[in-house]
């Protein structure tokens, strides 16, 4: 438990970094996790990721499960949402899934941008990290948490206004070019 308090205090914030860099590397994290970690928490630091599993598969922490699972409907709603605005199937939402998972898809889906909806899906994910947090500051669901939490960062820096006009450009003209 010692070990784990020192790897905590290693861990710089990554709440409210609208416009700053992240504090550190998700592999400087990893590396951090796995000279302080025992090898079974290691094995989950190592397998986190922002896509969980398509179906259910128990990953040896509790937290990570549930947050798993609210990703999961969070995803399969989106799905969902996105379908039968565009008037197709879509497959049935996951037990589980809650107002607020389906809202928060309604909600996205419903914005103009692209952008906005990405920024708005990803504060929510946060707020859902932030209430299925432990309290236990220190505990392995803890370590768990801050890096998702600094994976939703990482990926959040990656957009970007210009690049993705680019990006749209690019793909509009390659569009128009196959029409010709």
């Amino acid at each position: 438990m010692a070990k784990q308090y020192y790897l905590v205090s290693q861990l710089p914030s990554v709440e409210n970094l609208d416009s700053r860099q992240l504090p550190i590397t998700e592999q400087y994290y990893r590396d951090l996790c796995g000279r302080f970690l025992d090898d079974k928490s290691k094995k989950i630091v190592q397998s986190l990721s922002l896509e969980p599993p398509k179906s259910d598969k128990m990953t040896g922490s509790a937290f990570l499960d549930k947050w798993n699972d609210r990703e999961r409907c969070l995803r399969f709603a989106l799905a969902q949402v996105r379908a039968l605005k565009m008037k197709k199937e879509a497959e049935m939402l996951p037990p589980g899934c809650t107002a607020d998972i389906i809202q928060a898809a309604r909600t996205a889906v419903g914005m103009d941008s692209p952008l906005a909806a990405e920024e708005f899906l990803n504060e929510y994910r946060m707020e859902t990290l932030n209430s299925l947090a432990p309290l236990d500051n220190f505990s392995v669901d803890a370590v768990i948490a801050y890096g998702l939490k600094l994976m939703l960062a990482q990926r959040m820096k990656k957009f970007d206004v210009e690049t993705g006009k680019a990006s749209y450009h690019k793909i509009y003209d390659e569009i128009l070019e196959e029409s010709k």
